[in-house]
This record gives structure tokens, C-alpha cells and sequence, in this order.
């Protein structure tokens, strides 16, 4: 039988962009953003500290770097513990040697489960965002709307205690989001940016049913574990593609407005012994150059937000 032409139907079809999220726009036609001083690239350097649970249940699917092997996959287990342990402090002294700003997106379970090294992070005065309860914790479809706000309030009670700053940014596990996630996020009173769309190289306005938002753009194309785990190239190629994005786009700021580097890291892929100096290479290949502003994510936020 042939299909019912209502099947190729769709309400919100238009001009643009297909739904009522954010209005659709070209990068090179909004207004140009300045950053501090002159600075044409914003750097913001994200670290995930995270916990993937030994007794993984994959549901709605299996967390991006989980658990693949059969239970109980100790090996997969106590490298991502290895990152919390040890990668994390050889990743602190970088960014202290380097002077850089660096954000921190925490699992709820784990500042339960790691105290001392939320305390480091405390400590330093920087940054934290909600990355959900733990890796295994999917916002998706399935989960009802108490289920889903019950998961975002424990995560930021859980972590509230070792935040130096308010918490305004989220950053979902895996980037799992459900239909309702981003109106649950703007219902907490709390989050008022999330890192889950990576569609742009600048903030935008995300529309929710509780109010706007802030989608923020966190390259997953040039995070650490996507590049040297997922497409399997080189720590040097590694660092290549990280100094070619801030080249090209320190020169595009240049003729169009001020740009973000947003560099997504995890202590248990970059924080490894043989791979500790391709970060410390490429921090100081950014910092050494004149037109780069490091810089938290709020920090970034609300220069963008006063200019527009």
C-alpha cells in the first residue's frame, strides 16, 4: 500500500531549523563579540571528573567510555579510577604551570564518593558544572518528569558543599538529553547554561517551556577521549588538530568577533603518563599567544551575555 501522505507531515516544518528550540541564524550575520582586552579567542578548557559504575545497567544505552566488557570489568573500572586518582593532579600542576582557567563538570556520585579531591578542586577557587548523578545515570525519554528532576536535584545537592561558585552550567552524561531534560534544567533555579547541543562555535538562546536557556558550545570533535579513543589517532595528531582549530579561528574572529576553544578533557585518557605532555604542549602553544583569553565557562557566558 502506498504511504499516507500525512506521514511526511510535520507541524513545525519552517524556515530554518525544524522545531522551536532557538531561532535560526548564520554565525557570520550576529553581532560581534569582544572579549576582554582585546582577546580574540576565549580558551575554555572543561575537565570531566567522573564515575562510571562497576555494576553498569546501559539503560536506555551504554555510557560513552563505560563498562564493555563482562561483569565485573575491572579493567575498564580502575582506569576511570585511575584518572580520579592520579591523572587529575598531573593535569592540576599543567594548568598552574600554564596559568590557565580550567572548569570542572562533576558526577554528583563521585564528589559523594571523593571528597579529597572535590576539596582540591574547592580550593582553587574554580569553576564546577552538574555532569549528572554518574555516567550510568541516562536523562532520556523513559524516565518520568519526577524521575528526571529528582536526578538534577540530587546531583547539585551532592555537590553544592564543594562549589566555590554558584552552579549554573550542565552538562549531561554522555550528552543523553530527553524531550523534557532541558525544561527540568531551567526548573532547578539553578542552571542557567547547558553543554549538551554542539551545533555552534558561540553561545545562543535554547527556548524551554520554563524559559530560555543558554546552550553553550563544548567541541565534542576536539575532546580528548573522542579523538585518541573513538578515532584513534595519534597523541601528536592530537595536538595538531587542537592548534589548527584556535589558528583558523583566532583568524575568523579576527574579520567576525571573538570565538570560543572549548577543549573537552578526562583525567583517565589525558592525565596517562604518555600523555600528559601532549596537553602540556598544547597549553603552552595557546597561552603563548597574545589573542587568547582563558577563562571559565560562567565568565565566558556573561561576557557574551552583556553584549548582546
Amino acid at each position: 500500500m502506498p504511504l499516507d501522505k500525512s506521514y511526511l507531515e510535520y507541524s513545525k516544518r519552517h524556515y530554518g531549523m525544524d522545531h522551536d528550540r532557538y531561532d535560526w541564524s548564520m554565525l557570520s550575520d550576529r553581532k560581534p563579540v569582544n572579549w576582554p582586552k582585546g582577546k580574540k579567542l576565549a580558551l575554555w578548557i572543561n575537565v570531566s571528573l567522573q564515575f562510571f559504575p562497576l555494576n553498569q545497567q546501559g539503560v536506555p544505552v551504554k555510557p560513552i567510555g563505560g563498562m564493555t566488557m563482562p561483569y565485573p570489568d575491572l579493567r575498564h573500572y580502575s582506569l576511570r579510577d585511575y584518572g580520579n586518582r592520579v591523572g587529575i593532579y598531573r593535569m592540576l600542576k599543567a594548568f598552574d604551570k600554564y596559568e590557565v582557567a580550567a572548569t570542572y563538570a562533576v558526577n554528583g556520585e563521585l564528589a559523594e564518593r571523593a571528597p579529597y579531591l572535590m576539596n582540591a578542586i574547592k580550593e582553587r577557587n574554580a569553576e564546577i558544572i552538574a555532569h549528572g548523578w554518574n555516567m550510568d545515570s541516562m536523562h532520556h525519554n523513559g524516565l518520568s518528569l519526577n524521575e528526571e528532576n529528582e536526578l538534577v536535584c540530587r546531583t547539585l545537592d551532592a555537590l553544592r558543599p564543594f562549589a566555590s561558585k554558584d552552579i549554573k552550567g550542565w552538562l549531561s552524561p554522555s550528552r543523553f538529553e530527553g524531550n523534557q531534560t532541558p525544561e527540568v534544567l531551567k526548573k532547578s533555579e539553578s542552571i542557567e547554561y547547558f553543554c549538551d547541543w554542539v551545533n555552534d562555535d558561540m553561545p545562543y538562546e535554547f527556548k524551554t517551556g520554563n524559559g530560555p536557556l543558554t546552550a553553550m558550545p563544548l567541541s565534542n570533535e576536539l575532546e580528548d577521549r573522542y579523538i585518541l579513543l573513538n578515532n584513534l589517532h595519534s597523541e601528536q595528531s592530537y595536538g595538531e588538530q587542537i592548534k589548527d582549530a584556535a589558528d583558523l579561528l583566532i583568524s575568523e574572529a579576527k574579520e567576525q568577533g571573538g570565538r570560543i576553544l572549548g577543549l573537552s578533557l578526562h583525567p583517565w585518557v589525558i592525565g596517562q603518563p604518555h600523555r600528559i605532555k601532549v596537553l602540556e604542549d598544547i597549553l603552552e602553544y595557546l597561552m603563548s599567544k597574545e589573542e587568547v583569553w582563558s577563562a571559565s565557562a560562567s565568565e565566558i557566558l556573561e561576557y557574551w551575555q552583556s553584549q548582546q
